[in-house]
């Protein structure tokens, strides 16, 4: 079997697409097709049935990819156990977050790590959606769940807390509100569809204070954590803000601040390859030692 049409289809596989792959691969969708159908006649089964959103794989295309995926995993292993200089602070790290917490809180303190150790180079992935550590599309998670996989490290990073903030000009025009009963006088903004993670109950300032597990109507819907705080910096209404992206900014307020909304257990997460690498422990005590100056 041909590895490199094996790791064309697994890459198809993975991203469910023929144009997401060929983005990544730096291929063109018929020459990834061509290596596909060609892997199809050498095997003499299908892969892939196509659908409307995508492609789906098969019973014997899932088999094929359940196995490569296992040797390509176990290559990376072995690539990272015998290239990295696991002793040595020096070489590249990638880590990945939630576009929200790795823009406003991560990337002002990357500088800092970057001037206690100027030899390891730092690449941030800002995605909503958690990257495969384990084919080292990235070395690092802080991840907004604990994770299931057992080959990760793991370990528990901080709660993130949700308060209702405002733009103090549209306090200022609109009153603060005091108590509950104040917020069914004012405007909220709340989460679009496919709201991001790590914003597991949208709705709940909406129903804040409501009869019946009824809930406010919202005058304007965003499904981006960073989206929302523009909105309400600018004065359309209030809304529910993770108090690590509104903390100290000075045009905005928390409204009834003794009212919090769920939390949100974070881990910090690596590899098990990566484990005792030494610019992954330098990058691990000081993100840890950076969260706990932080009052979240």
């Amino acid at each position: 079997m041909d590895w490199d049409k094996l790791k064309i289809f697994h890459t198809v596989a993975e991203a469910s697409s023929f144009t997401k792959a060929s983005t990544i691969l730096n291929l063109s969708q018929s020459a990834i097709s061509r290596q596909i159908q060609s892997l199809e006649n050498e095997l003499k089964i299908k892969l892939f049935e196509r659908h409307a959103r995508g492609l789906a794989l098969t019973d014997n295309g899932k088999y094929l990819f359940k196995t490569a995926h296992e040797v390509i995993t176990k290559l990376k292993d072995v690539e990272s156990n015998l290239s990295e200089e696991k002793d040595k602070l020096n070489g590249k790290i990638a880590v990945t977050t939630v576009v929200s917490f790795g823009t406003t809180w991560l990337t002002p303190r990357i500088q800092e790590f970057m001037s206690l150790h100027p030899n390891i180079e730092v690449e941030l992935i800002f995605d909503d959606k958690e990257l495969d550590l384990s084919t080292r599309q990235a070395d690092i998670g802080i991840w907004m769940r604990r994770p299931k996989q057992l080959n990760y490290i793991q370990k528990k990073f901080v709660n993130f807390n949700y308060h209702i903030y405002g733009a103090n000009t549209y306090l200022e025009k609109n009153g603060y509100p005091k108590n509950l009963n104040d917020l069914n006088k004012h405007k909220f903004i709340t989460y679009g569809r496919g709201a991001p993670s790590p914003v597991f109950n949208p709705d709940w300032a909406l129903k804040l204070g409501v009869k019946d597990n009824k809930k406010r109507k919202p005058v304007m819907k965003v499904n981006s954590v960073y989206g929302l705080l523009l909105a309400v910096q600018s004065g359309v209404g209030l809304a529910a803000l993770p108090d690590y992206i509104a903390f100290n900014l000075p045009n905005i307020t928390k409204v009834l601040p003794n009212e919090s909304g769920p939390q949100t257990e974070t881990h910090f997460v690596y590899p098990q390859s990566l484990k005792n690498v030494a610019r992954v422990t330098a990058f691990r005590n000081f993100i840890f030692s950076k969260v706990n100056e932080w009052k979240f």
